[in-house]
């Protein structure tokens, strides 16, 4: 369980004394739980743990589902403020012809431009497989050719059956 889903709410909370915090900022000190129950239902309000580690717990008088309400509105902002990176990849082969390679830079300096990530592979088929350098050099023929708009983030990289460059806009 996360830690959001662990908040204790009035009659969960075990602890014998505990100090007690106002929703308006008052500080009743360290009084018994039944006291501080007391205190939130005369206010109308929850009795939450805030702290279950301190010595004596801390408590606070508040109304929970206001406050619960509040952190999902903030965790959305957050959200909404996030930037995702899109990453979009251009397939290559070994045997790829230079008018093709110019086709696929083109989209290539496209999307660099629109800010996206760019993932050149190149797959190796059959025999290829036992030379794998032939597929770096596709990619270092193609890395002059978008350096002005990128940076190069990972060199060109053998993995499994592919050979991965990844490219990153200019900031």
């Amino acid at each position: 369980m996360s830690k959001s889903k662990e908040v204790m709410l009035n009659d969960d909370i075990r602890a014998s004394e505990v100090r007690c915090l106002g929703d308006d900022g008052t500080q009743y000190g360290v009084i018994s739980r039944n006291k501080a129950l007391s205190i939130a239902e005369g206010l109308g309000l929850d009795l939450v743990l805030i702290a279950p580690d301190a010595k004596p717990p801390v408590c606070k008088v508040m109304d929970y589902g206001k406050f619960k309400y509040q952190q999902v509105k903030k965790q959305k902002e957050a959200k909404k403020k996030q930037k995702t990176i899109e990453v979009k990849e251009i397939k290559l082969s070994v045997k790829i012809a230079q008018n093709d390679i110019n086709y696929k830079i083109k989209h290539a300096r496209e999307f660099l431009e629109e800010g996206k990530h760019v993932k050149f592979r190149v797959f190796l088929r059959g025999r290829e497989m036992s030379n794998p350098d032939a597929g770096k050099a596709v990619l270092e023929k193609v890395w002059p050719m978008v350096e002005d708009l990128g940076t190069r983030d990972k060199p060109p990289i053998f993995e499994g059956r592919y050979v991965n460059m990844l490219v990153v806009p200019k900031k």
